[in-house]
């Protein structure tokens, strides 16, 4: 860990805080008028992890030589005229990416050590577009849990409130992001990991079509449900983002070759004549009053704008939930197959390798991993693959109908994020299916593959956010954004900030 205290610190601490109050595009348009460095602007939200982060612990690794050197060498370029769509601005990364040189854990002993000689590819595009790189974020291990009280090394709080949880997996790229500790960050999304904790931090928090980003250097939980995306203060924020990291990979199979659209034209278009559909299966029994109220309030403004609101149907959506962790658990339980304690990271020596491998495996994942391991290995198992996978796939195929149907009709779907707003920590823990309850709302896109955001629409009664999830198609972002910015400007939700940081 960096000794912050070799850190210079140019300006007085009140000029610092205002730096670090600044929303990603703002702080572009500083840099690029020249009215603050890029290194004023790193210092800062390094002095802001410095003083909240003992708190917050949202940080795992935080790369402060190596952001001070970036920072120099923006402002070295900016000097010579050159420019670049990130140039100078401070982000941070989840630590389910891989990046260079830096140690990447996934939040797990089992890869404690572990440095990985590659980076993520949305990782290099960010650093290609001329990010500053301030660490890597805490998460649920292996991104497997929807508070980041799973991961192996802390747990982290959420800014708003330091009793309640700040959402999971990316806990800590919501906690990093809400508390001015960076400009933006990367999350991964399998079942809801970006837009929970964007709505339990009051984020922008964007989860891509699958395939729009590549999973490149994503270390895998559920591949064929895993996406990288962004998560920041402003819709703005994360569009610019998802500029940079969107687009066909040739190191991903599975990355698209769809065109990808100037995000920052098309959300500045407004919702008229847009179609919003309600899913009926998403307003259901155990949403928490607040949040029902905060969400048909936002809902209602989008139709004051000129959008049109009807109902829509997504039957197969009440068995998500099922097919979600059977689908998850068997991909969980195929790619964790490879921490074996041979190759790379924990090893616990046995003397010979199975030994080996099970002391390793078993002192190096945390409780839910193994749970997750375990009832992926049940369902691919002989005699019992056809009766869950097989089936859960078979019914994977019915919820993506539903919503190809859906967008028939429609164009955005919204509903709540989750069906309450964060939770204590300890409240769910106890109970795992409670836990996963928390993803109720949000796991059907990523079986269906369509894109979809949080965007912040108010505060409960205890005074934590509110997030409004839209959905959109395949591909879809730019209606997405479209509609999520136009809500956001009408309101000042977005701007408000915790008490912590105040």
């Amino acid at each position: 860990m960096t000794d912050y205290k070799t850190i210079p610190t140019p300006r007085k601490e009140a000029c610092m805080s205002a730096l670090t109050d600044l929303s990603l595009t703002e702080a572009l348009a500083k840099l690029e008028s020249r009215e603050v460095s890029s290194l004023e602007l790193t210092q800062a939200h390094l002095q802001q992890i410095e003083r909240y982060d003992p708190q917050v612990q949202a940080y795992l690794t935080v790369s402060a030589d190596l952001a001070l050197e970036q920072a120099r060498a923006a402002d070295a370029a900016r000097a010579r005229g050159e420019s670049a769509p990130l140039l100078g601005a401070p982000l941070a990364i989840k630590d389910v990416l891989s990046t260079k040189g830096i140690e990447t854990t996934c939040a797990s002993k089992i890869l404690k050590g572990y440095v990985p000689v590659f980076n993520a590819t949305a990782v290099q595009r960010l650093l290609d577009a001329g990010m500053v790189m301030l660490g890597k974020l805490n998460m649920d291990e292996f991104a497997m849990g929807s508070s980041t009280e799973n991961s192996g090394f802390f747990l982290t709080r959420n800014p708003w409130n330091l009793d309640y949880v700040p959402g999971g997996s990316s806990g800590g790229s919501g906690a990093a992001v809400a508390a001015r500790m960076a400009l933006g960050a990367l999350g991964s999304d399998t079942g809801g990991s970006i837009r929970l904790p964007g709505s339990f931090c009051n984020l922008a928090a964007l989860k891509p079509s699958y395939g729009r980003v590549s999973r490149y250097g994503l270390i895998a939980y559920g591949s064929s449900l895993d996406q990288t995306g962004p998560m920041t203060r402003t819709v703005e924020d994360c569009a610019r983002i998802l500029q940079v990291i969107a687009g066909h990979d040739p190191l991903d199979s599975t990355s698209s070759k769809a065109p990808v659209p100037n995000y920052l034209d098309a959300m500045r278009q407004g919702v008229q004549g847009l179609r919003v559909g309600l899913p009926k299966q998403y307003f259901g029994e155990g949403l928490q009053r607040e949040v029902r109220e905060a969400v048909m309030q936002a809902v209602e403004e989008l139709e004051a704008m000129g959008a049109s609101v009807q109902d829509v149907d997504l039957p197969y959506s009440d068995y998500a939930l099922a097919v979600y962790y059977i689908i998850a658990t068997s991909e969980a339980s195929a790619n964790l197959a490879r921490y074996d304690g041979i190759r790379f990271g924990l090893r616990v020596e046995k003397g010979d390798m199975i030994a080996t491998y099970k002391a390793t495996r078993g002192a190096g994942f945390g409780d839910e991993v193994k749970r997750r391991i375990m009832l992926g290995t049940y369902a691919l198992s002989a005699g019992y693959y056809d009766a869950w996978y097989g089936k859960a796939q078979a019914v994977r195929t019915l919820i993506k109908r539903d919503f190809e149907r859906a967008f028939e009709q429609v164009d955005v779907l919204a509903a709540a994020v989750s069906p309450t707003t964060a939770f204590k920590f300890g409240e769910n823990s106890a109970d795992p299916l409670q836990m996963y309850l928390a993803d109720i709302l949000t796991v059907p896109a990523n079986l269906a593959g369509v894109c979809g955001m949080s965007v912040p629409c108010g505060f409960d009664d205890a005074g934590l956010p509110i997030g409004l999830q839209l959905l959109a198609p395949p591909m879809r972002e730019d209606t997405l954004l479209r509609a999520a910015y136009a809500y956001e400007q009408a309101h000042d939700w977005h701007a408000r900030k915790p008490a912590l940081v105040s």
